[in-house]
Formats: C-alpha cells, structure tokens, sequence
C-alpha cells in the first residue's frame, strides 16, 4: 500500500533516531489504559503531555483516528501497542496468533498512513514464565511474525516488542529497535543495566519502554528525583529515548479502575505531581572536558570512498578537530582529489608504506591530545568525537572506540555480506571494557600511543589493530567501548571482493599468531578472552543454555552461553537465493582465512615462512671504543623511549613502528662496532643513526 511520508516520520540512524535528517531523542510517556469515561478532555491532556517536555506517547492497545488527530494536534507521535493473548499458551492455540495477525493486518490498512503514528509495540512483557514453557525460540519467532507482518504492510512504521529482564534473551532479530521496560530505583543498577542492555541490542537503537515509580508506597519527592535521574542517566548511557510511566494515577484493567498503586505523574484528578516539574528541567549536558582531537585517515587508491568520510567529518558537531589524510602511494588521483576538494584538510603523501606505517606517520604528524584513527570507507557519525571524548574523562581509559555498523544494503551481495562472519568487530570483556577494537573505529592517547611504539608495520592491509590492541593490554592500560559513537562502515560490494577480502585477513592472522602465539589455539584460531561482537542482538536459539533461576523465579534471566549473533538478512533482500548464499559464505569465510593463515605454517611452529618475513630497511654500523658496547646502545634507547620486544619477536627495541636489533662486533684492541638492523620507514632509520651517533660521548667514539 502507497504511504504518505510527512515531516513526522522517525528513522532509525544507527544507534539512534532522526526526523528531517536531525537526530531526536524520544521523551515519551505512556497515556492509558483509562477507567471508562476518563480521562475528561484528551485535547487537553495532550497539550499538557507537550508543555511538560514529552514529544510522544506510548499507549498499549491500538487508537481510533480520533486519538490520532488529537496527537497530531498538540504535536505528539504516537507509539501503538497490539494488545493481544499472549497471556496464555498460544503456541498450543495458534487461533490466539492468528487473530493477533488479523488484527494488526486490519489496523494497519485503515491507519497506518497517519502522520502522528511512529511505531507499534507487537507485545508486552511476554510472561517468563510462559516463555519458559512455551519455549523461548518458539516466542521469539512468533513475536518476529508480527514485526514481519506489520513490516510488509507499512516499511515505514518502527516496529519493537517491549521486553524485561526476565526474559532478556527473548529479543525479535527483525526488530528496528530493541525496547526493555526497566524498575531500577538504585541508580547505580540502573546504570550497569543499561550498558549491559546495549549489547544485547547489537546494532540498533536502545530505548526505555517504562520507568516509573509508585507515588503511594513512595514519597512524591523520591518520585520527581527517581524519575529525573533516571531520565538523565539513559540520556547519557546513549539510549536513544525513555519513556515515562504513566502519565495519571488512572489506570484500567479492562473495565476495572486499579488504586493499589499511583505511578502517574498527575494524580487521579488531573493534578501535577513534583514530578512534572522535574521532567520539565530536563536537558541534555554539554561536555566539559574539551580533548583535542587529531583524526587520522590513511588511503589507498580511494578516490572513490575518500569524498563520503571526509564530508562526514566536515558535518562533524562538538569541539574543532583537526583532519590529516594520508595518501599511502595511491595511484588513481586520491591525493589530488583531497587536495582539491577538501583545501582545509592536511594532506600527507608518501610511497606505498602499508597501512600501519601510514598510520604512524599521520600519528606522528598529529599534535592534538588524542588520536582518532577512522578508514576511507568509512563514515563518522556527527556525534562520533562527541561520545568518545566522554570516555576519555576517565582518566584510566587509554583508548576507546565503539562499533562500525554497515549501511543499509542496496544490492542482494550487501545484503549477504552484511550478515556474514568475518567483519572487523570490537571484541568485548564485559559491557565498557574492550579487548579489541577495530582500526577503523578507535581513538587512542597519543602519549600511550607512543610509549607502545605505535602501529606495527609489518601489517600492512589488516591484523595491526588486533596486535595494537593486545600490546595496550599487556601494558595494563584499559579499552573502552562507547556504544554510541559509531561509524557506518561500507562492507566489500560483491561476494568476490569480501573472500579476497578473508584471505587478507587470514595472511594477517599468520604475523598475529608469530607475534603473540599463546593467543592462539593449536588450530590457529585466535583465542579471545571475550566476546566477538556480531552485530545482531542477543537473542535465544533452540540450543540456547538460559539462566532461569531456581523454578524459573530469577528476575534477571539471560543466555549463559553469550555467542553474540550475527546480523540477520535485511528483510527486503531475505529469499531462499539470499539464505543460500549466506550459508555458502558462512562455510567459506572461515575455510578462506584458514588456508591463507595456514598454508605455509606448520602446526607447532610459530615463525612464518622466511618469505613472508618483512625485510629491514637499513643496516648500519658505528665503531667505538670498548666503552661502545651493545648494552650500552640499547640503555641509550631505553632512556629515548624506546620499548623493549616481546618473548618471540626478532628484534630488540620498537618505538613509533620502527624495530631495531642491535648487536656489537669486537674490533680488537679495544674497539667495537655495533650494528643496527632496522625495520620501519627509511626516514625513521636514518634518524635513528644520527640519534645514536650524537649520543656517542668522545671517549667512547674512535678518534679521527
């Protein structure tokens, strides 16, 4: 059916929402269900729900038009619910699923064109303990078909099932946002919930479906603050709204008036309670810590991706940053084109180098007080800076990035690759603390990036970021992940370029497991001492292990076994070809980076072929007296800020990427030569002779 788009229409963008290409955060509150006969005038309860900072309503059965007009009236939208039997065993009596379909069809058809209707919840709080029953995949899938349906009949509407911790792992994969009714009175709770809750939902949007609290049993005071910092705390954990719980003490069960509790934010007679006030004086808080920020791209022949980041950049809200792009040899005019286009932007072209080399040079170049390192095929949300530097005020946060979510899919291949394995992902410790995070999403300070030495340039296309962020943990620092600030990363267009694509990877993987081989199992995959993300929220499959609680009374339920997800197929390019395709990827993915990480290792041995092995750049000598010995060499380094190697690396000492072996030759006599192996940039080596040769004293140089 044709739908008529207007300027009320909300979109998912990312992590959160937009209207009109602006970024919204939904204030809403829930309106009903009313004794009959109240309340006595909806236009203007509307227009109170507006002047007190709500911009939409919840209701939980699905509204006449009148309510609708009225809505649009005062300038609210509206977020239907389809109250229907799910209170009982439906798989048993699908006749109470089918009538839930024939409903939704039907309302959908008369209403679904009006411009104050944003969303439908398909469900409420299916009780745990008929899930458990029931079984939790069944339920799920049922509540998928709703969405489903829905879906097809209106692409435009936002479609959401209301969940709650106690059946946490019942989230729909075909939701557009996950939503999660949530009575946490302890702040602290509260808090530690929501940034759990943000993983669950993977990609899409978080939203608080109910918080409230119960006047009666509470004092009004405790009520306003409750809800105040409440509504705060989900503002800054990166919720994308909260919806208040309710609107008025009055409250129906059918025909029923219920008075054993008063949640509402008005009393029975229409009153205002401290809370309206409270939630009134609500605002979003600046950031006040002011970091500066250098953003690095490094390109390779990216003319045709270069323009999309760099304009994202330029849309870019917060404190001013500074931009460098590093043209790493391109040969199809990338470097012109930045010149060209973006005159604003610092410009450093230097030969082919590799992708980690280039990203210490843009490092190196850099002067602010953190680094942010983002691709060419990538685009910064506006907010990106924004939330990270939230992060960095932690003074024990080292670095920090969030996910690199794909654009939605324009082609059946984007679509397939989408939901394969193998994307860069952060790999997660617990709900904030990270243990990998993709080069393409990951701000670092550059005082920790440079006592690590940098970026390691033996990766050149992929795997320096795994090791970049290994090494920061063996130093003891901590990586943050802020699920807010994201970037949209564009995946490989086709089937073939993404299996290239693995083979990079799995060559990648055979430096990594050289480098850091007790991170690895016998097999040569990597052993992650967390989770890989996958991009779908959590959800419960047939083979789920689910934490129930004795007799199935815990309050927080959830999957034991937290294989987190991958994305689902987007719905307009689901078909047996598409699922086909998938499955035969999700064979090939892995057996690609097998055979290229594999193919000239032996299990049980950890150096690479010598082939493979990157060559020095530079080699050179300087003789002294006795004095000018190989310890001696390296304690001058030390005290430069040079790094000592790992247990199984060939080298000595690494700072900014470069690598040196220092070894010393006994001349005779009472004088010494000691040589220098160098890996990294010519430029780097060069400096490294002079630094040593200055830091010879006369008594240890040969006389002339």
């Amino acid at each position: 059916m044709a739908v008529a788009l207007t300027e009320y229409r909300i979109e998912t963008d990312g992590k959160f929402f937009r209207r009109n290409g602006q970024r919204v955060w939904l204030r809403t509150v829930t309106y009903g269900p009313f004794p009959p006969g109240k309340p006595a005038s909806r236009t203007t309860e509307f227009a109170r729900i507006r002047e007190t900072g709500f911009d939409s309503i919840r209701i939980f059965t699905l509204p006449d038009r009148a309510l609708l007009d009225d809505a649009e009236r005062a300038g609210l939208t509206v977020f239907a619910g389809l109250n229907w039997d799910h209170y009982g065993d439906f798989l048993k009596k699908p006749v109470r699923l089918s009538a839930a379909n024939v409903r939704l069809d039907a309302w959908l058809r008369e209403h679904a064109t009006h411009p104050a209707l944003t969303g439908i919840y398909v469900g409420n709080e299916i009780s745990s303990d008929l899930v458990r029953w029931m079984g939790p995949a069944p339920v799920r899938e049922a509540i998928e078909s709703l969405i489903e349906l829905g879906r097809n009949i209106v692409p435009h509407l936002l479609f959401a099932y209301a969940n709650y911790p106690s059946t946490e792992y019942l989230e729909p994969a075909n939701a557009d946002f996950s939503a999660f009714n949530i009575y946490l009175e302890d702040r602290d709770a509260f808090t530690a919930y929501l940034r759990r809750l943000q993983n669950i939902a993977g990609d899409r949007p978080l939203v608080v479906s109910e918080f409230g609290m119960d006047s009666l049993r509470n004092s009004l005071e405790t009520q306003a603050e409750t809800l105040g910092w409440a509504r705060q705390t989900a503002h800054q954990e990166e919720t994308a709204g909260f919806t208040v719980f309710s609107w008025s003490d009055l409250w129906a069960r059918g025909t029923s008036e219920i008075t054993d509790w008063d949640f509402g934010i008005t009393d029975r007679d229409g009153n205002e309670k401290p809370a309206c006030n409270t939630l009134r004086k609500f605002a979003s808080s600046p950031s006040t810590h002011n970091a500066k920020f250098t953003v690095i791209v490094c390109t390779r022949n990216g003319s045709e991706r270069i323009t999309a980041c760099l304009r994202a950049l330029g849309r870019m809200t917060g404190n001013p940053f500074d931009t460098i792009v590093v043209d790493d040899g391109s040969e199809d005019g990338t470097a012109a084109l930045v010149d060209a286009e973006f005159p604003d932007i610092r410009l450093i072209s230097i030969p082919p180098s590799g992708l980690s080399a280039a990203r210490n040079i843009g490092a190196d170049a850099a002067t602010a007080e953190i680094l942010a390192f983002t691709d060419d095929d990538c685009e910064p949300d506006r907010e990106w800076l924004i939330r990270l530097e939230k992060a960095f005020q932690d003074p024990d946060v080292a670095a920090a990035g969030g996910p690199n979510l794909p654009p939605p899919a324009r082609t059946p291949a984007e679509a397939v690759i989408r939901s394969a394995p193998g994307a860069p992902s952060h790999v997660l410790l617990d709900d904030t603390s990270a243990e990998h995070l993709p080069g393409c999403n990951i701000a670092v300070r550059r005082a920790v990036f440079q006592a690590i030495g940098g970026f390691d340039p033996v990766f050149r296309t992929a795997g320096d970021d795994v090791d970049f962020c290994w090494r920061l943990s063996d130093a003891g620092h901590r990586l943050a992940f802020v699920p807010g600030a994201f970037v949209w990363h564009w995946r490989r267009p086709s089937l073939r370029a993404f299996l290239r694509q693995q083979l990079g990877y799995g060559k990648a993987e055979k430096f990594l497991l050289t480098k850091h081989p007790v991170r690895f199992g016998k097999n040569g995959e990597a052993r992650w001492t967390g989770f890989v993300y996958g991009g779908g929220a959590i959800r419960a499959e047939d083979d789920s292990v689910i934490y129930h609680g004795p007799m199935g009374k815990a309050g927080y339920q959830s999957i034991v076994n937290r294989m987190l997800p991958l994305r689902p197929i987007d719905s307009a390019f689901r078909n047996p070809w598409t699922n086909f395709l998938l499955a035969l990827v999700r064979i090939l993915q892995p057996a690609a980076r097998r055979w290229a990480r594999n193919r000239r290792i032996r299990f049980g041995f950890t150096k690479p072929a010598a082939a493979e092995s990157p060559s020095p750049v530079r080699e050179f000598g300087i003789a002294g007296t006795d004095g000018w010995s190989r310890d001696h060499c390296l304690s001058i380094l030390l005290h430069a800020g040079w790094q000592a190697s790992g247990n199984t690396d060939p080298w000595d000492l690494e700072k900014g990427g470069t690598r040196v072996l220092v070894a010393a030759e006994n001349l005779g006599g009472g004088l010494t030569n000691c040589l220098f192996r160098v890996w990294g940039s010519h430029a780097a080596a060069i400096a490294l002779e002079h630094e040593l040769r200055a830091a010879q004293s006369p008594d240890e140089s040969l006389p002339n």
